[in-house]
């Protein structure tokens, strides 16, 4: 019996993994669906802002109001497409770049593509640091690198 069971506790230790891997890439799938859709609308409020601009110009009347609608919507679209992106970074074990908008790998220090410094690292580093009560002397010959020298 010592067999047959091993193999049973084998075979739902796989099958529990196969039903995570599976239920990752459907909340991967979902996200991406849901970026494809925010960009495709955002397409659509430029569409319209394009329009009550030519209108505006073709007639000679104001629609600033209307265009600070368009540009507020289309701002907070953004940020909307932002979250998203970044909950499908983490979700692909990904840190966007904050300056060129690469994926690295979630051990990255710096960005592959520009070499920006990651930020996931400083917030890494200030959670690590406020753990310990006092400075380790790496940092300390760092703060003292980094005043200024007359």
């Amino acid at each position: 019996m010592g067999l047959f069971e091993d193999v049973v506790i084998n075979a739902k230790n796989a099958a529990s993994a196969v039903g995570e891997k599976a239920s990752q890439i459907m909340d991967i799938s979902k996200l991406r669906i849901n970026a494809a859709d925010l960009d495709n609308e955002i397409s659509k409020r430029f569409e319209a802002l394009g329009r009550i601009a030519y209108d505006s110009k073709k007639t000679g009347a104001s629609s600033e109001e209307l265009i600070g609608e368009c540009v507020d919507a289309i701002d907070e679209l953004y940020e909307q497409l932002d979250a998203v992106n970044e909950q499908l970074a983490a979700k692909r074990s990904r840190i966007p770049c904050k300056k060129c908008g690469q994926e690295n790998p979630v051990g990255a220090i710096y960005c592959s593509k520009c070499g920006q410094k990651l930020q996931q690292d400083e917030v890494q580093e200030t959670e690590e640091s406020s753990a310990e009560q006092p400075a380790a002397p790496e940092e300390d010959a760092q703060n003292r690198d980094e005043t200024p020298k007359e």
